[in-house]
């Protein structure tokens, strides 16, 4: 039986195996040679996954393999990567090449300067320590505190590897390279919002000394907006004790840091004191609905309709000035054919008090962005099904109206989780006040952000 090698793995077997026959008959002089001068010429980055497997390169992350060019790697005894002193295997050192793997225990930001991004090769009389810069891993953005934001205001953007941010790109191509605020141990930075943010929304890009990072295509995505209560959209009510009408949102500046946006839902409107406990329903807001909602033609241009829904979310943002726990929670509808109490259908329960199967006080100091994704509401969240099915979803209903319904019923932690759980929050009578803004369909889709571009 013959076996045919793939063609993509020549070249990193090739390379492999030359460097480790040429290494043998070179390397065991390293224990016995004192060593000469040391230079370095190259250094190359050895990814036999990459369609680049033995490329140049002028900087590594933790755990990469380097292979290192130059002369006097005979009686090689120490290499430092960043003050730490790294493993070399001396089988694969000649005089003229070596492999060396960055430790994960490597220092990066916390380096003492003097050592940081640096490599330092020794022998027995001869030293060279070599400028170059180590990273640790990839950074990611996760979320980010408020999507909408007015210009001027300050956001906080949260993941992992995000240290000495330098400039932050917004959609439209807006540079900030100032007045970023970076958290030493890389889970966020904070950034001033400038003008001229583009309407048609997309990522924001970060660079930082682990290179650069993309968020989701979600920020500032005006043209996903279904209602924001100020002109985009459009509102619908009829005659019921629970109806938010035109004439119950409110206008007042509220919030501290992100404030609001003209006017917004207050689902608990001054008509309402109180919710009662163990009740459904006791206030909603909707769009108009039939024959003025349009999310096929609002939206497909921009998100296609083959679009996955875990790459799909509705965001809303959201203001809760004081403590919410114990009870209550926000029913979102994705058409107008529910009575209230579903955990089942085109809906999504939000309950921000429920936390690690506890109830944890949420409140906010102003205005944050609440991202769920397509494929959380509990009639696609057990298949993969892409945005079609929602949108025949709302088209084949008799009421398309979308909306909001504040409900006041006992909350099973097993609906919450989508676990068993004998737990369960008895609902209680609340006067908390939530307020919503600016609810908008928007892509999840993050761009890729590749080291060698």
């Amino acid at each position: 039986m013959k076996y045919i090698l793939n063609k993509k793995y020549w070249a990193p077997i090739a390379l492999l195996s030359m460097m480790v026959f040429g290494m043998l008959f070179t390397s065991c002089d390293n224990n016995d040679s004192e060593g000469g001068a040391i230079t370095i010429s190259r250094v190359f980055l050895e990814d036999v996954n990459s369609n680049v497997p033995d490329r140049e390169v002028t900087f590594a992350r933790l755990g990469q393999t380097l292979r290192i060019e130059g002369s006097g790697f005979a009686g090689l005894k120490k290499v430092y990567i960043n003050g730490y002193s790294t493993y070399f295997n001396v089988v694969f050192v000649s005089n003229n090449s070596m492999l060396v793997s960055v430790s994960a225990d490597t220092p990066t930001i916390e380096a003492d300067p003097s050592v940081r991004n640096t490599i330092r090769f020794v022998n027995d009389k001869n030293e060279v320590t070599f400028p170059f810069e180590i990273r640790s891993g990839k950074p990611e953005i996760t979320r980010i505190s408020n999507t909408m934001p007015n210009p001027g205001e300050t956001i906080t953007v949260y993941g992992s590897g995000l240290t000495e941010v330098s400039k932050v790109t917004f959609p439209g191509n807006i540079e900030v390279t100032s007045g970023i605020v970076s958290d030493e141990d890389g889970e966020f930075f904070t950034v001033v919002v400038p003008n001229g943010v583009s309407d048609n929304g997309g990522p924001i890009f970060a660079q930082s000394s682990n290179g650069g990072a993309y968020s989701p295509s979600y920020f500032n995505y005006k043209r996903g907006v279904l209602i924001d209560f100020d002109g985009k959209g459009t509102q619908g009510s009829w005659d019921r004790a629970s109806m938010i009408l035109p004439a119950d949102l409110e206008s007042a500046a509220i919030g501290i840091g992100n404030v609001s946006h003209g006017k917004y839902v207050p689902h608990r409107p001054a008509k309402i004191a109180s919710f009662t406990a163990g009740a459904n329903r006791q206030s909603e807001v909707w769009t108009a609905g039939t024959g003025v909602d349009n999310w096929r033609a609002q939206l497909t241009p921009y998100i296609p309709a083959t679009t996955p829904l875990d790459k799909i979310a509705f965001q809303f943002d959201v203001y809760v000035p004081e403590a919410w726990k114990d009870s209550g929670f926000l029913k979102i509808c994705t058409i107008n054919n529910f009575n209230g109490g579903e955990w089942a259908g085109g809906v999504y329960n939000y309950v921000p008090w429920i936390v690690d199967g506890k109830s944890v006080a949420f409140q906010t100091t102003g205005w944050v962005t609440v991202t769920i994704p397509l494929n959380k509401f509990y009639a696609w969240s057990k298949e993969a099904f892409t945005f079609e099915t929602v949108l025949a979803f709302r088209e084949a209903a008799t009421y398309q109206n979308f909306g909001i319904y504040f409900e006041n019923s006992d909350v099973k932690l097993s609906n919450v989780t989508g676990n068993a759980s004998e737990v369960e929050f008895p609902a209680k009578a609340t006067s908390v006040k939530v307020y919503t803004d600016n609810w908008r369909i928007v892509p999840l889709d993050t761009p890729v952000y590749n080291d060698f571009n």
